[in-house]
């Protein structure tokens, strides 16, 4: 393949950060300068960063729908329990305040120690409490290996 010779004129840094490439990577200057030419003059380059860009911006889509979605979730969440917790809480006499106000800084100072202790063990309470609940999957296996056992010897006609 045949080559045309240019002569090119570029700025110190980018001269000294050539140099420093075709170091690195144990190739000739030129070979660097004619790669970057080509990806900068193939049109597909383009449609590559705008191809990664447009992926990009679809996961933070992605990642910005899931928090407001759950954001929605403990809002609603929220506003559920404030609703309940005044609908069932019955007034306390004007006798008793002062030492509900007492008892209420004592719970909420154990309330902010344990959510303290929650957040340094960085785990979530909604995620432990659906592993609580949530059977193993093995154990569904486990069933359904157990069940075409015992059926396929209670058919009728089976050898016993």
């Amino acid at each position: 393949m045949s080559r045309t010779r240019l002569n090119l004129f570029i700025e110190p840094e980018h001269a000294r950060r050539l140099d420093e490439l075709a170091t690195m990577k144990g190739l000739s200057k030129s070979s660097i300068i004619a790669a970057a030419l080509a990806s900068f003059l193939s049109p597909d380059s383009g449609d590559q960063r705008e191809a990664a860009i447009a992926k990009r911006l679809d996961r933070l889509s992605r990642q910005l729908d899931k928090l407001e979605r759950d954001q929605n979730i403990l809002i609603e969440t929220l506003a559920l329990y404030v609703r309940y917790f005044l609908t069932v809480s019955a007034p306390v006499p004007e006798a008793h305040q002062e030492a509900a106000r007492a008892q209420g800084r004592a719970r909420f100072e154990q309330f902010i120690e344990q959510l303290g202790r929650h957040l340094l063990r960085g785990r979530s309470l909604v995620k432990d409490v659906v592993e609580e609940i949530q059977p193993d999957q093995s154990q569904f296996f486990g069933l359904q290996e157990n069940a075409n056992t015992v059926s396929s010897t209670d058919e009728p006609g089976a050898p016993s």
